[in-house]
């Protein structure tokens, strides 16, 4: 079953555009990780927070990188990370157009 991951921590940025052009090497990264199948890059500038939402293949996948992802965030210098986790009704989300593969 897919399962969902929600990441977020406190930062002072940088967001949008200087974001993107900050961390497509860290984007790169991310999407070969094992078992990921996308995420969304989530940013607040105002309540200076930022993460995202994964979707991993299963749980075991997601909880790998939950651990491997917080330790890389930790050596950024980053404190305060929450880490959601999610199961994902793959019935009812297909019914809604998610997008649960790479395909």
């Amino acid at each position: 079953m897919a399962h969902l991951v929600v990441f977020d921590f406190p930062s002072a940025g940088p967001f949008g555009g200087d974001a993107a052009a900050a961390f497509g090497e860290l984007a790169l990264d991310i999407a070969q990780q094992e078992g990921i199948i996308w995420k969304v890059w989530t940013e607040d500038a105002a309540a200076g927070t930022a993460g995202g939402v994964y979707l991993f293949t299963d749980r075991a996948a997601a909880d790998r990188y939950v651990e491997f992802h917080t330790g890389r965030l930790q050596s950024f210098g980053i404190d305060g990370i929450t880490a959601t986790h999610h199961g994902v009704n793959e019935d009812l989300s297909l019914i809604t157009h998610a997008a649960l593969s790479r395909d």
